[in-house]
């Protein structure tokens, strides 16, 4: 168990909060608030409290004065201000008097966004190599540090690690709801446990395969990767997408599984990888030599759907096929129905790709949870330890 939030006294104290603003811009204007959403409860908690709260995050990557001005947190201030009904004050600067003064003279109850902590990372990767001069300064900033950015978890940076090395660290929120979901799922899921891996490479999730193997009660494998299992199967898979070098391993994965992998029985192929393209449906055994498989098919669906019928514990991680493209979409949605139409059961999007699914085809509300997270959710998935929970202090065993 780690300490959260409703561990530490708040009030009058200076609380240095890792969120994870890492959100899409696209000309000063955020085309995705879902991260920004989600730090709004530790925030307000925080508020309520009678704390100060001084709110650091990444944004991009920083090489360049260019990417400076392009990944600039001022958006995300006037943006939280909006959220918060409040005024959310900035600091254009990572460090430095201007910073520190701005600090000094905050009110509890008030707000501050520090700029991009990337921004450190121009003149040699103080960030993100977690340098110690730079973890130490900005825990000198505040009183208690709250990690709440469980999308930066799988790494080790100064923001989140760096920091935590030299004050009381708790989870916030977030933070909490992610190790309660992902961790019940990987450590004590509920059975029948049905693991839904899909995205275009089988290399990408290797590992959690290998992990929830030992785990799932079964895994159904969608989306691009499932070629290089069917070719591993003997299946002639036309011009589809495929990891000549993991075919030897999908064969190892298929027999350790013994029968819990579950692959497609049939696909949507088309003459290119475009939505205009000629396509049908076909068994897995007859994908035309000038045809590639970009969705799994309507049968593949029903198989799905039986094997998920009982199910208590779902982590879907990776779409079904290329569901930007219309006419290759219907079995991520499949999948996703069948999910959310599941009673009595924890359901867990882990992120990435398929978060972006769920919420596109309007099924967001329906899952138990959301991750922040891909590749800490991945990793996560693995079995890793994560860098950024791992620096959260431990509650005392009762």
């Amino acid at each position: 168990m780690k300490k959260t939030l409703e561990d530490v006294e708040l009030k009058g104290k200076k609380v240095l909060i890792r969120a994870d603003f890492n959100v899409p811009m696209k000309n000063g204007q955020i085309t995705d608030d879902t991260r920004i959403k989600a730090a709004v409860k530790t925030i307000s908690y925080v508020l309520a409290k009678g704390g100060k709260v001084i709110l650091f995050s990444h944004l991009g990557r920083i090489k360049t004065k260019e990417d400076k001005r392009e990944y600039s947190l001022a958006p995300v201030a006037d943006y939280l201000s909006d959220l918060m009904g409040k005024e959310v004050l900035f600091s254009d600067k990572t460090r430095g008097k201007d910073l520190e003064e701005g600090i000094a003279g905050m009110k509890n109850g008030e707000i501050l966004l520090v700029q991009n902590t990337r921004y450190e990372d121009q003149h040699g990767s103080k960030e993100s190599k977690n340098d110690p001069v730079l973890g130490k300064y900005w825990a000198s900033l505040g009183d208690i540090f709250v990690n709440d950015a469980f999308g930066t978890a799988h790494r080790e940076h100064a923001s989140n690690v760096g920091i935590s090395e030299h004050m009381p660290t708790v989870s916030g929120f977030l933070m909490q709801k992610e190790i309660e979901f992902l961790g019940g799922a990987v450590d004590q899921p509920k059975s029948p446990f049905v693991a839904i891996l899909g995205g275009a490479k089988v290399s990408d999730k290797i590992n959690v395969i290998d992990n929830l193997l030992n785990k799932a009660d079964k895994i159904l494998i969608g989306g691009g990767m499932a070629n290089t299992f069917l070719k591993a199967q003997g299946h002639s898979i036309g011009k589809s997408l495929i990891e000549e070098d993991n075919i030897k391993i999908a064969e190892e994965l298929l027999k350790k599984a013994d029968g819990k992998l579950v692959l497609p029985v049939d696909v949507v192929a088309a003459s290119e990888f475009s939505n205009e393209a000629e396509h049908r449906t076909v068994p897995v055994e007859e994908i035309p030599d000038d045809m590639m498989a970009l969705d799994i098919g309507g049968e593949t669906v029903k198989l799905y759907e039986k094997t998920l019928k009982d199910a208590k514990t779902v982590v879907w991680n990776g779409p079904m096929g290329v569901f930007e493209m219309s006419n290759f979409a219907a079995g991520t949605v499949g999948v996703c129905q069948a999910i959310a139409n599941l009673e009595d059961a924890v359901t867990i999007i882990g992120g990435g790709d398929s978060a972006s699914a769920a919420q596109v085809l309007g099924f967001a509300d329906k899952f138990s949870h959301i991750s922040t997270g891909g590749g800490a959710s991945l990793e996560y998935l693995e079995g890793k330890e994560l860098p950024g929970l791992k620096a959260i202090d431990n509650a005392e065993e009762e």
